[in-house]
């Protein structure tokens, strides 16, 4: 990063606000228990919000570190997901041909 007084937090303190409130709502609460079977971390966010208020008030080097890494985190997780499908250069050769369906109704 640059030096501290021309660095800026990766996203506005609000946004770490909105997502927190997100995290801890009813309806994210329910959802992410389904899909995962368990209830929602939201303390990270809530670190991010505290870290961002406190470089916006004091310019903490502490705040910038942690926010630097808690940033650097979230983009190392959702990288480390492979791709599902195999990405092809060009279409199948059989391209044009009718699908198996179309034979069978003719």
């Amino acid at each position: 990063m640059a030096d501290a007084g021309g660095w800026r937090p990766p996203r506005p303190c609000e946004a770490y606000r909105a997502e927190w409130t997100l995290c801890r709502s009813a309806g994210h609460l329910l959802h992410h228990y389904y899909v995962h079977g368990e209830r929602p971390a939201c303390e990270q966010w809530r670190r991010d919000l505290a870290s961002c208020r406190e470089w916006e008030e004091r310019r903490s080097a502490e705040a910038q570190r942690s926010l630097c890494e808690s940033e650097r985190a979230r983009v190392q997780a959702t990288r480390k997901h492979a791709l599902v499908w195999t990405l092809r250069q060009s279409p199948p050769a059989d391209w044009h041909l009718p699908l198996p369906q179309e034979e069978k109704d003719q």
